[in-house]
């Protein structure tokens, strides 16, 4: 049987290296490559002329994000599958990363040893969610809030984080009145007043998770 080829997108390279250790302990998982960015894993496939058997890919990365990466791949190859595994542990989150294409979400609070089962149920067709995410499936938590960008999402997170808006602006390569045009569509579709009520709006509709 060939192996599954595991393509790795994530910022933090001790994040890429823990998932290199795993994988490599599993003989059936190879991991194909590994890139720090969206723009570069994506030039990447298309260097080599299609998707991976699986894309590993986290959603907060500097530049574009993980949803603006998954929605140009299966733009182009449809049958690509994406495991997402993010920080983020919102339903609202689970259900964009779903709609743009993804085959599965977990969070980095998952048990190490769901990574390599995950990855064999996505790469055979199945979908993927994390435990504690599961029941917001199910019960229909993940639809949910209005409709925001990738990029008003992931503003809208790292401000009820406690990021500024120029260091959004520095983590997400976007100048400071970009962003700030971001914050302000955010409170716009979420009927937000001022910051204290944007947190507590974006909080009740599980846009932020913990």
């Amino acid at each position: 049987m060939n192996p599954i080829d595991v393509v790795v997108v994530d910022d933090h390279a001790l994040v890429r290296a823990g998932y290199a250790r795993l994988l490599a302990l599993e003989p059936d998982l190879n991991v194909a490559a590994e890139f720090g960015d969206a723009d570069a894993a994506y030039d990447w496939v298309c260097r080599r002329g299609g998707a991976p058997s699986v894309m590993l890919l986290d959603l907060s990365m500097p530049g574009r994000s993980g949803f603006d990466l998954i929605r140009r791949l299966t733009l182009r190859w449809p049958a690509v599958r994406v495991l997402v595994c993010t920080m983020h542990d919102s339903p609202a989150l689970l259900a964009r990363a779903l709609a743009a294409g993804a085959c599965g979400f977990l969070t980095k609070r998952c048990d190490p040893a769901e990574l390599a089962p995950s990855i064999r149920r996505v790469a055979g067709g199945g979908r993927v969610v994390s435990g504690d995410l599961d029941a917001a499936v199910s019960d229909g938590a993940t639809a949910r809030g209005p409709a925001l960008s990738a990029r008003e999402l992931e503003v809208l997170w790292r401000l009820g984080h406690g990021e500024s808006v120029e260091s959004i602006a520095d983590a997400m390569r976007l100048a400071a009145k970009t962003v700030a045009n971001l914050q302000s569509s955010v409170r716009r579709k979420l009927g937000a007043a001022h910051a204290v009520d944007l947190l507590r709006r974006a909080r009740e509709y599980g846009l932020l998770g913990d």
